[in-house]
C-alpha cells in the first residue's frame, strides 16, 4: 500500500485548496503588478473591498468562481463554478465577466506523478480582460514549494466573440430550412387537396354507377368547388395519373412521406427482412459507445472509467468497432442482392435471348450504367449529409464560444476548410486531425466500397470469373495489409484503449473492406439459392454455433486474452472479415427459414421504420450528444445507471430528429430520384 508522508500530503493539498482564493489576495502586490491594466486594478480593488465588507454582490462573484472541492484523486479536473450565477451579479448592476482558465498542475511526485490538465471558471469584474486575468492569476497563485508547479495555458472569455447570426454558414442553413419548410407546406397542402378530390371522385363514380350511368363517365358539380379546387381540377384529374410537376410537388408532402417512413406493412416475399433488425441493433450499439465517450469527456470522477473498464460487460463498448462492420456487410449484401435481382428481372422480360454485343458497345453501356449508379447514390445520400455537416460546423463554433468545456473536435475549423472532402466521400483517406464530422469516415469508406462493388458487379455480367478473382484479391490484400501495419506498430489490443492507432488501424478503407466483400458474396449466394437453401439439422446447429461463437469471441474474448503483437495482428486483420462471415450465416439461415426466434426478432415489423431512419440517425446523433453535453454548466458525476438513462435518451432523441430530417430531405430526394433517374436505370437494365 502506498504511504504518504504527513508533510507532503498537507503541503500539497493545502496549496491546492487555496489555489484560487480572492480573500487572500495581496492588494499591495497586485498594485505593483505592471501587467495589470489600470481599469482591472481598480475593479479588483473594489471587488476585494466588497468581499471584506460582506457585500452580497462580491460574495456572489466569489461563489460563482470555481475552486478545489474534492475528488482530485478520482479524476476531478473541472473547477468550473457557475457562469449563470456570475451573470446574475452582472444583472444586479455590477459588471462581471466569466472566463475559463486552462492550466497544468503538479503537487509533488508522490501526489501527482504526472502533470494534470485543469479547468477553472472565474467570475471577475468585466474591466479585466483575458490578459489581465492571466496576469492576476500568475501573481496570486505562485507555488510555495519547489516541487509544486503551475503553468497557465490560456484564458478565454465565455461567451467569446463569435456571433452565430453573423456567420454566413448560418445564413445558408437558415435559407435551406426556410426553403424546405415552404416546400413541405406546399406539398402537404397539395396532397391534402388531392385526397379530398379523390374522395369526391370516388363518390361521384359510385353515384354514377348506382344511377345507371356508364362507368368512368364522371360528372362534377362546379358550384360545390372552391376556385382553387376548380383550378386544380383543370390541371390535374385526381382519378387519373399525375403529371411530373405534380409528382415533384408531392415529393415534399409530409403526409405520404410520413406514411412511407412509418409503414409497418408486410414486406415482399423476396426481401431480406432480417436486415432491418441488424441495421437498427448496430446503430443502437454505435450510439451506446458514443454515449460513453460523451459522458467520459465531462465527468468529474474520471477514475470511474478505469473501474468500469474492469467490468466484463464493458467489452460491449470497447469492442464496438464491429458495429460498423455490420453496416459494411449490409451494404455489400444489398448491393449484390439487388443487382442480381434486377438482372434476373431484366432477363425474364426478354422473350428470346439476344446475341452478345460487341465488347466495345457493352463496355460503353456498362460505363453509362456505372455513372448512373454512382449518380443515384451520390444524390440520394449527399443532401442530408451536407445539411448535417453544416449543423455540426455551427454547433461546434457555438460551443467553442459558449461552453465551459473544451471539445476536442475541430469541426469549427475543419468543416469550413475540408467540407469538399466529405462531399467527395474521401475524408477517411486523410488524418484524423483534418477530419470534419469524425464519425463520417464510415460514409466515405462505404461509398468507396460501393464504387469497387459496382464495378465488379457490372464486370460479372460478362466476365464472372474475373469479377470473383478481383473480389478475392481485394479481400486477401486487405487482410495482409492490415496484419503488416498492426505488426509494424507493435500494436497489442486492449479494452482500455480501443481507438489506439485510429489513423493507422481504425478508419482506413483498406482495413475495413472485409465485411463488405463478404456481404457481396452473401448477396450473390442468397439470390442464387432464391432464399430457399435446404440444410440438415446438424448443419443448421453447427452453423449457428460457429456464427454465435465467432461473434461472442470477437467482442468478449479480449479482456483476459494475451494476444501479443502477432496475435493482435491476426485478430485485427481477420476479425472484421470473420464478423461479416458470421452475419452472412445469420442472413442465409433467416432467409431460408432456419432463423427461428432470431429471425422473428430481426424481422419484427416495428423495426422497419427505425431501419429506414438509421442513416439520418447515424448522421445526427453525435451532433445531438455534443450539444446536450457541452451545454451543461458543470461536470457530470457518472455511474452505470446514469449512463444507461442517458443512452436511451440519446437513442430516442436521435431517431426523433432523424424522422424530421428524413421528412425534409431524405424522403423527398428519394422520390425525386424515382421521377428522374429511376426510369433511366430501368432502361439501362432492360437493354
Amino acid at each position: 500500500m502506498l504511504k504518504l508522508s504527513k508533510n507532503a500530503g498537507e503541503s500539497g493539498m493545502e496549496w491546492l485548496g487555496s489555489l484560487y482564493n480572492p480573500h487572500s489576495w495581496n492588494m499591495s502586490l497586485l498594485a505593483s503588478s505592471k501587467k495589470l491594466s489600470g481599469e482591472c486594478r481598480r475593479a479588483v480593488k473594489m471587488y476585494i473591498n466588497g468581499l471584506n465588507n460582506g457585500a452580497l454582490w462580491a460574495a456572489k462573484m466569489a461563489d460563482a468562481s470555481g475552486r478545489y472541492s474534492s475528488m482530485f484523486f478520482f479524476g476531478n479536473d473541472f473547477w468550473l463554478g457557475s457562469k449563470i450565477l456570475c451573470s446574475e451579479v452582472n444583472a444586479a448592476g455590477v459588471p462581471t465577466a466569466f472566463h475559463l482558465v486552462k492550466f497544468t498542475i503538479m503537487l509533488d511526485p508522490t501526489l501527482t506523478p504526472f502533470q494534470r490538465d485543469m479547468s477553472l471558471g472565474v467570475c471577475l469584474p468585466a474591466d479585466c480582460s483575458a490578459a489581465d486575468i492571466q496576469a492576476l492569476l500568475e501573481t496570486t497563485t505562485a507555488p510555495t514549494d519547489p516541487q509544486q508547479r503551475l503553468s497557465l495555458l490560456r484564458v478565454r472569455a465565455i461567451p467569446g466573440p463569435y456571433s452565430l447570426p453573423n456567420d454566413p454558414v448560418f445564413h445558408i442553413m437558415t435559407g435551406v430550412v426556410v426553403l424546405l419548410s415552404l416546400l413541405m407546406v406546399i406539398g402537404t397542402a397539395y396532397e391534402g387537396v388531392l385526397e379530398r378530390r379523390r374522395k369526391m371522385c370516388h363518390l361521384h363514380r359510385s353515384n354514377n354507377n348506382e344511377s345507371g350511368k356508364p362507368k368512368g363517365k364522371l360528372s362534377f358539380d362546379k358550384d360545390e368547388m372552391t376556385q382553387s379546387e376548380t383550378d386544380l381540377m383543370a390541371s390535374v384529374d385526381p382519378c387519373r395519373g399525375l403529371g411530373i410537376f405534380s409528382e415533384v410537388v408531392l415529393s415534399f408532402s409530409l403526409l405520404s412521406n410520413g406514411r412511407k417512413i412509418l409503414d409497418c406493412g408486410a414486406a415482399p416475399k423476396d426481401s431480406l427482412t432480417c436486415v432491418h433488425g441488424l441495421r437498427f441493433l448496430s446503430l443502437a450499439w454505435v450510439i451506446m459507445v458514443h454515449t460513453y465517450l460523451q459522458i467520459f469527456a465531462i465527468a468529474e470522477n474520471k477514475k470511474m472509467r478505469t473501474l468500469t473498464e474492469e467490468n466484463f460487460m464493458f467489452q460491449t463498448v470497447a469492442n464496438a468497432t464491429f458495429s460498423v462492420d455490420t453496416f459494411f456487410f449490409i451494404s455489400g449484401l444489398l448491393v449484390a442482392y439487388l443487382y442480381f435481382k434486377s438482372q434476373n428481372k431484366g432477363e425474364q422480360t426478354l422473350r428470346t435471348p439476344k446475341p452478345p454485343k460487341p465488347l466495345a458497345v457493352e463496355a460503353q453501356a456498362m460505363s453509362m450504367k456505372f455513372l448512373v449508379l454512382l449518380g443515384y447514390r451520390f444524390v440520394r445520400l449527399t443532401p442530408a449529409y451536407l445539411f448535417v455537416l453544416g449543423c455540426a460546423e455551427l454547433a461546434m463554433k457555438w460551443l467553442k464560444n459558449n461552453s465551459v468545456f473544451e471539445p476536442v473536435s475541430l469541426d469549427n475549423i475543419n468543416c469550413a476548410k475540408y467540407w469538399w472532402r466529405n462531399a467527395l466521400y474521401i475524408n477517411s483517406l486523410y488524418p484524423r486531425s483534418e477530419m470534419c464530422m469524425l464519425w463520417s469516415w464510415y460514409m466515405a469508406n462505404d461509398t468507396q466500397f460501393y464504387v469497387l462493388g459496382a464495378l465488379l458487379l457490372l464486370i460479372s455480367s460478362r466476365f464472372f470469373r474475373v469479377a470473383v478473382s478481383g473480389l478475392f484479391l481485394l479481400l486477401i490484400s486487405s487482410t495482409i495489409t492490415t496484419a503488416l501495419i498492426s505488426y509494424s506498430l507493435n500494436h497489442v489490443v486492449s479494452v482500455q484503449n480501443p481507438f489506439q492507432f485510429f489513423d493507422e488501424l481504425y478508419d482506413k478503407p483498406w482495413m475495413r473492406l472485409g465485411p463488405y466483400v463478404v456481404g457481396i458474396i452473401a448477396g450473390w449466394f442468397v439470390h442464387r439459392t432464391k432464399c430457399s437453401l435446404k440444410m440438415s439439422k446438424v448443419v443448421n446447429f453447427s452453423g449457428w454455433a460457429i456464427a454465435l461463437g465467432t461473434l461472442s469471441f470477437l467482442v468478449y474474448g479480449v479482456r483476459d486474452a494475451n494476444f501479443g503483437v502477432t496475435g493482435t495482428a491476426m485478430y485485427v486483420s481477420l476479425g472484421h472479415t470473420a464478423w461479416g462471415a458470421a452475419l452472412a450465416w445469420i442472413v442465409i439461415a433467416c432467409t431460408s427459414g432456419y432463423g427461428g426466434w432470431v429471425n422473428s426478432l430481426l424481422s419484427c415489423k416495428l423495426l422497419q421504420p427505425l431501419s429506414r431512419l438509421a442513416y439520418c440517425a447515424y448522421l445526427v446523433h453525435p451532433v445531438i450528444m455534443v450539444l446536450t453535453s457541452f451545454q451543461m454548466e458543470g461536470s457530470l458525476h457518472i455511474n452505470n445507471n446514469l449512463c444507461m438513462i442517458l443512452y436511451f435518451g440519446n437513442l430516442v432523441a436521435s431517431f426523433l430528429v432523424s424522422f424530421v430530417l428524413s421528412l425534409a430531405l431524405e424522403a423527398p430526394v428519394v422520390r425525386l430520384l424515382k421521377i428522374s433517374i429511376t426510369p433511366v436505370m430501368e432502361k439501362q437494365n432492360s437493354s
